[in-house]
């Protein structure tokens, strides 16, 4: 007998044939994903096959187990398949669903990539919990051709079920050929260990694991080398939020010699520390300034090509700027946590702010005695459950937020940073008019799509490909030119703030600081004096400078700064007598050598816990538990763990005590 297409039992060439509509769908969106969102530092072809072969090798096994069951219904009814209605009416609506799932997530992944240059995980989740689906909506509509997709969508399901229809009837239109048990036994044998050597996927001992996608230390490769779905469930499994006592105590006085705490107790796992105050200041006004997305390289200060912030570059020449300066994490939400209660959120399912154990903190801005309190956003407080970090920690907080401001909504995100800036004023103006200090939290938008920008005073025009050099733009690691154009509005509206507060009178008897909350998704760039892209430290390291004039004296602090020293900072620099219950230092303080800042962040699609330092940066692999030290005096991306056994020694256990004692924290520290 000739092994035909046509001598296959007609229910094993309906499973041949769906198995590779299936194939070929991973396989466009694939090539979608190559041609318009892949991007990487390494050269040469080699990693780029090899991350298509596997990637593959994964579409080929997501394929197979969404095919599974539909093999298990052709051989237990192989001679009824075609002839009973239920069958197909089964068959049709599980691929019908299967379509429309994977189109959906694929779909999902691609815009997450875009957004975060991540591929999709469990964390997404955040954006469809209640009080924020709205938020998340409103973005997708001015962000997306939401109109034309789904008109899209509608049209793929109208092919898709044509396509399963026809497939159906043509084999079910053909004669069916009897074969005897032995030869169905044959086939069935066969079929069944091509579909396990599938999902099997290796030519060894141990089947294909998604950690094979990370042979390169480049993200792109990685993210070519995966299948988004197979690794979202991979990596739905996430243990609980908790907190560990006995590794806490174990690594107390490594984190209380490091803090300089004032009474170690290892039983009672003390961590404060007293500033004492100066009560012959005035009291100052302090004005903290969240820039989105702003990362470090892609401002002027740091020699990027394209030179985009003058404003922020006068500002910090007239101020202080604090080159390098950490985030403990790349989200907003994340940031506005850990600037305010001084703890890195290293929450795993979702944000701290999100975990009501998680929110009831002691934190030095309710500490401002005397201070009228304001927290200022364009858009509404909902938004992650950030009113709940202010609301449950500061007394006599001022919330403005949607709904108070004159302005009209511009997007998702509410009014325009220039009228959010321009409102906050009469609102600083009035408490200085008062003689009323303030201490302000000033959350910028705009500088995140949908990149809305407005004409400002009237004289912010954006630019266009014609206008600029579009080599150094390359060069600059900007996406997009919409991108840029939203980091010259922020900037533009950064020399607005400072500006009216020159005129409104206040300018002098206040201290801004200004921070990025993480960097943007970029291009890879090269210009920095390390190779942070490569490194993984990019995404944390952003801007951070002071400015007052007459009382902050221009200069520049070189030595490893981080998020959670931003209030005891201020509080130091006005003279606040405040108690330090977390892990945040004063940033201008010289005499505290070897400073690091804490970290998580994504490198090669994997998460590790990070400590950074003005010399090394040492990382340890949250899954595997793997730890590199990497020498950035020397040759940066080269592991010398083995070669310094000392200092990677150190500095594991400092990084083992940051992750420790937050975790402890987080649920310990309540007022």
């Amino acid at each position: 007998m000739k092994y035909t297409w046509k001598n296959i039992p007609r229910y094993i060439r309906y499973v041949i044939l769906q198995a590779s509509y299936l194939f070929l769908f991973s396989v466009i969106f694939r090539l979608v994903f190559y041609f318009f969102f892949f991007k990487t530092t390494v050269t040469g072809t080699a990693p780029v096959l090899k991350a298509w072969y596997l990637g593959l090798k994964f579409d080929l096994r997501l394929t197979l187990i969404l095919m599974v069951p539909v093999l298990l219904i052709t051989l237990i009814w192989r001679n009824g398949f075609f002839n009973k209605p239920f069958l197909r009416r089964i068959a049709f609506w599980y691929f019908f669903i299967i379509y429309f799932v994977l189109i959906l997530l694929y779909a999902l992944d691609l815009g997450h990539y875009a957004y975060l240059a991540l591929r999709i995980d469990p964390n997404i989740s955040r954006f469809l919990l209640s009080g924020e689906r709205a938020d998340t909506a409103s973005m997708l509509w001015q962000t997306y051709p939401v109109i034309r997709a789904f008109i899209g969508l509608l049209l793929f399901l109208f092919l898709v079920s044509r396509m399963l229809i026809t497939t159906y009837r043509r084999l079910a239109n053909q004669p069916p050929k009897k074969i005897g048990n032995w030869r169905f036994t044959g086939w069935a044998t066969t079929v069944v260990l091509l579909f396990a050597a599938g999902i099997y996927g290796n030519f060894a001992y141990f089947p294909l694991r998604w950690s094979q996608a990370m042979f390169s230390r480049d993200n792109g490769i990685t993210s070519l080398a995966l299948n988004p779905i197979l690794y979202l469930v991979s990596n739905l499994s996430v243990r609980n939020d908790t907190y560990d006592l006995k590794r806490t105590k174990e690594y107390y006085p490594v984190m209380a010699k490091y803090l300089a705490v004032d009474s170690p107790d290892v039983e009672k796992l003390n961590f404060v520390r007293t500033i004492a105050g100066d009560p012959s200041k005035r009291k100052m006004n302090v004005v903290l300034v969240m820039l989105e997305s702003t990362g470090a390289c892609i401002t002027s200060m740091y020699g990027n090509p394209m030179q985009a912030t003058p404003h922020m570059k006068s500002i910090a020449d007239s101020g202080i700027l604090f080159k390098h300066f950490y985030v403990p994490a790349i989200s907003t939400a994340r940031t506005v946590y850990g600037v305010t209660t001084g703890l890195p959120d290293i929450a795993m399912a979702n944000t701290a702010s999100r975990h009501p154990k998680m929110v009831d903190q002691r934190v030095v801005m309710d500490q401002f005695h005397g201070y009228e309190k304001y927290y200022l956003l364009g858009g509404n407080t909902n938004w992650a459950n950030i009113r709940a970090i202010f609301t449950s920690n500061v007394e006599g907080v001022k919330i403005f937020e949607e709904g108070y401001y004159k302005a009209p909504k511009a997007d998702v995100w509410g009014v325009s940073d220039y009228d959010l800036i321009t409102e906050a004023d009469e609102i600083f103006r009035g408490a200085h008019q008062r003689n009323q200090p303030f201490i302000a939290f000033l959350q910028l938008a705009d500088n995140h799509p949908p990149y809305t920008t407005t004409a400002g005073s009237g004289d912010f025009k954006k630019v266009t490909e014609k206008d600029i050099d579009m080599e150094k733009f390359k060069q600059a690691g900007f996406v997009s030119i919409d991108q840029f154009n939203a980091l010259r509005y922020e900037d533009y509206n950064v020399g607005h703030l400072i500006d009216l507060a020159r005129k409104g009178g206040y300018l002098e008897n206040t201290v801004f600081i200004m921070f990025g909350d993480h960097n943007c998704a970029l291009n890879p760039y090269h210009f920095m004096p390390i190779p942070e892209y490569e490194l993984g430290s990019g995404g944390v390291h952003t801007t951070c400078f002071m400015y007052s004039p007459g009382n902050v004296q221009p200069g520049v602090v070189n030595q490893t700064t981080s998020l959670v020293d931003v209030y005891p900072t201020m509080a130091t620099i006005v003279g606040m007598p405040v108690k330090n219950y977390t892990l945040g230092q004063n940033m201008l303080d010289s005499s505290r050598a070897g400073r690091y800042a804490f970290s998580t962040f994504v490198k090669n699609m994997q998460t590790y816990i990070a400590v950074m330092g003005d010399r090394y940066q040492y990382e340890i692999n949250y899954a595997t538990q793997e730890s590199a030290l990497y020498d950035l005096q020397g040759d940066p991306l080269k592991n010398v763990k083995l070669q310094q056994p000392d200092t990677a020694k150190a500095l594991d256990n400092l990084t083992r005590a940051f992750y420790e004692s937050t975790r402890y924290l987080m649920f310990n520290n309540k007022k």
